[in-house]
């Protein structure tokens, strides 16, 4: 393809003749409604980003391209979109094992899905109904943890009919605070981890295992979810509390699956469904909304324009909505894990940046730390502000403030200060002005939930998800990978027994020296 008609220097080279936001809402009266966008109960408007009616459809170039229809219906089709491990990807059918006849390659899965769902979920409403269990300690990291956590905090009832905790790091204090308080014959922990070897989880299992066994009948408070059931067995999981799930359910797409038992637990197994149904319709809509229409494609297409064509490698992520203070960290390690990645699926170096630097606090608190920042630093750092039309609780006035705030940052984002407007505001004093000037046209998302329930939750997740793989056809990369994470894990699996006192490796002179010190020579 000559430089000519590649799509991405077209882009380039329109994007570079657009005039600043100002201007664009000034030249384009039908901005607004052209470019937001509704699906599944969110409405996405994007009129605040960077581009033109011209811009915006040469982005769409690059999604015919770069033949997004075919890999979509490959993913859903259940081929090995995962090359590099040779899996199918599949946690759509976690969320609907009825829409279709669902296949990983030759395999038929739809059946064996809604089995495992259906006991898992059925489990769930036993352990609520008994009333015996008042505490559920989930115990797992990255994806085995991320996911619920973010679900529980989103979603929990004021005063919880069972408290749910959590554990991830190895760090002791980690599971120590996890258990504090807690009654070992009240509480079921689960121990959620895919392989059944993560270092971090088997430290806080073990630990979590020896405080049961305080009490009588510990084997009836361990469960475990996992795709080694063996692994679990040889731990001391009984056979009735293991829920297995598949190899093709990558961790941090897992939450669907029997990885969400513990949320299904704490919020209900009518709860844990509604999250999936939501999810389940953000499916149907990628599956079959034209590009230009479909959420996730014009959510990739604006985090690429800026990445790509206008450099700014950060993006920031702020709910106004303290029930969602964990969706940066887990949107971060959705997109910096899938995507962020320098070889593409043929193994070659890829020619352009892939997933930036994701990072974020709930709204208001980031106003009062990174915004400076965002408004009048020396990089311009897009925005993605999220926002719940609806309080789930507490004073309407409060909510209405929270929403105002939201809405003014992404207006002073765009529209800024200029300089005679500081002046004036400075009361005429230069020096003054200048550090009060806003330089404005700094680009930002808002997307409007009309309430914060299980079913737009899992609108909203799926939402990045199914967006995290556009990029990821747009970059020619495997999302699904992540060899990036092994090297550190198999080198700290070499340094604990040194650390220990064993035979010291040959290492670098700086690993060496801190071996050394911790060892006390």
């Amino acid at each position: 393809m000559s430089a000519v008609t590649d799509p991405w220097e077209t882009l380039a080279r329109t994007a570079a003749s657009d005039p600043p936001l100002r201007r664009l809402f000034e030249a384009e009266p039908d901005r607004v409604h052209r470019l937001t966008f509704e699906a599944c109960g969110l409405a996405l408007d994007l009129s605040k980003q960077p581009w033109s009616a011209e811009s915006f459809a040469r982005a769409l170039d690059l999604v015919r391209a770069c033949g997004l229809e075919a890999a979509r219906e490959a993913l859903f089709a259940g081929e090995a979109v995962n090359a590099s491990e040779g899996r199918a990807v599949l946690h759509m059918a976690l969320r609907d094992p009825g829409a279709r006849d669902w296949r990983a390659g030759d395999q038929a899965v739809a059946g064996s899905v809604r089995s495992e769902l259906d006991r898992m979920l059925h489990f769930a409403g036993a352990v609520r109904n008994e009333g015996v269990i008042r505490a559920v300690v989930h115990i797992g990291i990255g994806g085995s943890d991320l996911g619920p956590r973010l679900v529980w905090e989103a979603l929990a009832p004021a005063v919880p009919r069972i408290e749910l905790r959590f554990a991830a790091n190895v760090d002791p204090s980690e599971i120590t605070a996890a258990l504090a308080g807690l009654d070992p014959a009240r509480t079921l922990v689960i121990v959620v981890s895919k392989t059944f070897t993560t270092q971090e989880t088997l430290f806080n299992a073990r630990a979590a295992r020896a405080w049961l066994a305080t009490a009588p009948g510990a084997e009836t408070r361990l469960a475990a979810v996992t795709a080694a059931p063996g692994a679990a067995a040889d731990f001391g999981v009984a056979a009735d509390r293991i829920f297995p799930f598949a190899e093709w359910v990558g961790g941090r797409f897992s939450l669907w699956s029997a990885v969400g038992l513990s949320c299904a637990i704490g919020l209900g197994p009518e709860t844990f469904a509604d999250l999936l149904a939501g999810a389940a319709t953000m499916d149907s809509h990628f599956l079959s909304a034209p590009p230009e229409e479909s959420l996730p494609v014009v959510l990739a297409l604006a985090h690429v324009l800026n990445r790509d064509i206008l450099g700014r490698p950060a993006r920031a992520v702020v709910p106004y909505a303290r029930r969602l203070r964990l969706l940066p960290a887990f949107l971060q390690q959705l997109e910096m894990e899938s995507n962020g990645k320098r070889v593409g699926r043929d193994g070659q170096p890829v020619d352009r940046p892939t997933a930036g630097v994701v990072f974020g606090e709930p709204g208001t608190n980031g106003q009062h730390a990174f915004f400076q920042a965002l408004h009048q630093g020396t990089d311009v750092i897009p925005l993605d502000i999220l926002a719940v039309r609806k309080p789930v609780e507490g004073d309407p006035a409060a909510h209405l403030a929270l929403l105002a705030n939201a809405i003014a940052q992404a207006e002073a984002l765009m529209a800024g200060r200029t300089e005679a407007e500081a002046l004036a505001a400075a009361g005429g004093d230069p020096v003054l002005a200048a550090q009060k000037a806003f330089p404005g046209d700094r680009p930002s998302g808002f997307l409007l939930m009309e309430r914060l329930d299980a079913p737009a939750l899992g609108a909203l997740l799926a939402l990045f998800e199914h967006k995290v793989f556009v990029e990821g056809v747009l970059w020619g990369l495997n999302s699904f990978d992540q060899w990036g994470v092994e090297l550190g894990k198999v080198l700290a699996a070499r340094i604990l027994p040194e650390l220990e006192g064993g035979a010291l490796a040959p290492h670098d002179a700086s690993t060496a020296a801190l071996i050394a010190r911790l060892r006390g020579e």
